[in-house]
């Protein structure tokens, strides 16, 4: 049961990362300046006519965002300052090709390779997930562990739904049953595969339109990759953080969205008991 957890858990992240890495191709893309901008490109003229006779006006007009940059240079800017974040946190869902399923996850995580978050499966329980420091604890519900446990002996899945089920686990981060999740934990990782690519298909960029994720003012970009098309949404305040991923695959599926940049991941050991799993491994062994 704990290495099915433990791949579900590698598979989402994986998959997170993969989306992430939407913004690598857009580097090097051809880009059409003209797509979606017709209405306000128009408007800018105007506003621009309007600002030579009335200064107040011109203060009062919002600018277009990204004025003058193609889809491809905003990208390669989303992609700088993505890249350069201290931690960010990244909800949800992504396809699970194992189990043809969806895979629903809320995780924040940092540099220093903490995280903290859940995570569930098309739907059937949910699992907790924290690292810190050298510990990895999880916690699942009930459900979680009957839906992963299909297939095994009854009396198995019982004893394990008893032991496990609503109660926090523990076991050592660098551990067999831990080492490879726990590592992707770590933002350095996760940014470094959206950092880079071996791929030299050719991605087209377009720019869109002013929007907003989640009352968040955004710029709208489209990413064009053979016959499939990906949206991707950049924060126009601030720094242009990456803010939404939206897959245009009818063979993978799904979205994510990207918050709580530079903010502390509360990633903190869970309070009363905790079952430590390296224990038990000592003990059957």
């Amino acid at each position: 049961m704990r290495r099915r957890a433990r791949r579900t858990t590698l598979a989402t992240l994986l998959l997170a990362a993969g989306a992430t890495a939407c913004l690598t191709g857009c580097q090097s893309g051809q880009d059409d300046t003209s797509s979606g901008d017709t209405t306000r490109s128009a408007g800018s003229a105007e506003s621009a006519q309007s600002a030579s006779a009335s200064p107040s006006a011109a203060a009062s007009t919002p600018q277009e965002p990204f004025t003058g940059l193609t889809g491809a240079q905003i990208s390669e800017r989303a992609l700088k300052a993505t890249t350069e974040a201290r931690s960010l946190r990244m909800t949800g869902t992504v396809p699970d090709e194992e189990s043809g399923g969806t895979i629903k996850i809320d995780i924040a995580l940092d540099r220093r390779g903490d995280c903290a978050g859940t995570m569930g499966m098309n739907g059937q329980g949910e699992a907790e997930l924290i690292k810190t420091g050298d510990t990895l604890y999880l916690k699942y519900d009930e459900r979680f562990l009957r839906a992963q446990s299909k297939g095994e002996p009854q009396a198995d899945t019982e004893a394990l739904v008893s032991l496990l089920a609503g109660r926090w686990t523990k076991m050592s981060a660098g551990g067999a049953d831990a080492k490879e999740m726990a590592g992707f934990c770590d933002l350095d990782k996760l940014l470094e595969d959206a950092g880079g690519s071996d791929d030299d298909t050719p991605t087209t960029v377009t720019r869109g339109k002013a929007t907003t994720v989640d009352d968040t003012p955004a710029f709208t970009l489209y990413e064009t990759d053979g016959s499939e098309r990906n949206t991707v949404y950049v924060a126009t305040e601030g720094k242009p953080y990456l803010l939404r991923f939206e897959s245009g695959s009818k063979q993978e599926p799904g979205a994510l969205s990207f918050t709580g940049y530079d903010e502390p991941v509360p990633a903190e050991p869970p309070s009363g008991e905790v079952l430590d799993l390296d224990d038990l491994d000592g003990m059957s062994t």
